[in-house]
């Protein structure tokens, strides 16, 4: 069943913003190498969709842990949320529908970027049709928003898919366009303690499937921000250290 919104805030923006270019045919955007080279399997097959959209898969993907780390996310963007809000990237499962419901009490906006139509077109079909919310088809690393547009930004397992240069423009474009005094939440992997049995076993998983998620075991997140915003950021880790909660203050 669709969850409904207060009429005010469905007139004051469009569910999905169509006016975006390439949005409909994504024939203007061009989709990284990276994605279509390493990630065809997961996101642009075009039976990625059917498969992995599955609330269960995603929860055994993370090890049982899907719930636990958007709750976590959740509880640091805050109760409501006021303003403008920026998700970079569609996720699988229900994150998007919970983050909707605290910008919808809060009076706000949520806008959610992705390289690929796809993935927008599937996001579509999970957001009820009053939703305070715009899709845009963008690159992460090329987004095409004023500057200092966003309260807050949410990056929820992206990092890991992107090689190097890809992750530190994504990370410049976020710091970028989210307000001075704004958040930044990530959500991400990270490298797990030695005791940690998965330490072992999906390493070699990892390095076949996600060839730049071992990144994220050699560095700190930080490593790959700009210069401006290494300074206030803190981390929690999950899971044994196998996941991490990385929040910046711009």
């Amino acid at each position: 069943m669709h969850r409904t919104f207060p009429s005010a805030i469905a007139g004051a923006i469009s569910p999905i913003d169509r006016s975006i270019a390439g949005y409909q045919s994504g024939c203007h955007i061009k989709v990284p190498h990276y994605l279509t080279a390493h990630y065809w399997w997961a996101y642009v097959h075009p039976s990625a969709v059917w498969f992995f959209e599955r609330q269960w898969l995603v929860n055994l993907i993370l090890w049982g842990n899907y719930t636990r780390l958007r709750n976590a996310a959740m509880v640091e963007l805050g109760e409501t949320l006021p303003g403008a809000t920026l998700q970079v990237a569609c996720v699988y499962g229900d994150l998007t529908g919970k983050l909707i419901d605290r910008v919808a009490a809060g009076g706000g906006r949520l806008d959610i970027v992705d390289v690929l139509p796809t993935q927008l077109d599937n996001l579509r079909s999970k957001l009820p049709p009053c939703a305070p919310a715009r899709l845009l088809a963008m690159d992460s690393a090329h987004l095409k928003i004023p500057d200092a547009s966003y309260d807050r930004a949410l990056l929820f397992f992206l990092l890991h898919e992107q090689p190097r240069h890809y992750r530190e423009r994504t990370l410049s474009e976020v710091f970028r366009v989210v307000k001075p005094g704004g958040k930044i939440v990530i959500v991400d992997y990270a490298l797990p303690r030695w005791w940690h049995p998965l330490r072992y076993l999906w390493q070699p998983l990892l390095a076949m499937l996600e060839p730049f998620a071992l990144d994220l075991w050699r560095h700190e997140i930080t490593h790959w921000l700009p210069a401006a915003a290494r300074g206030g950021w803190r981390k929690q880790s999950f899971f044994g250290g196998l996941y991490q909660k990385v929040v910046i203050r711009r």
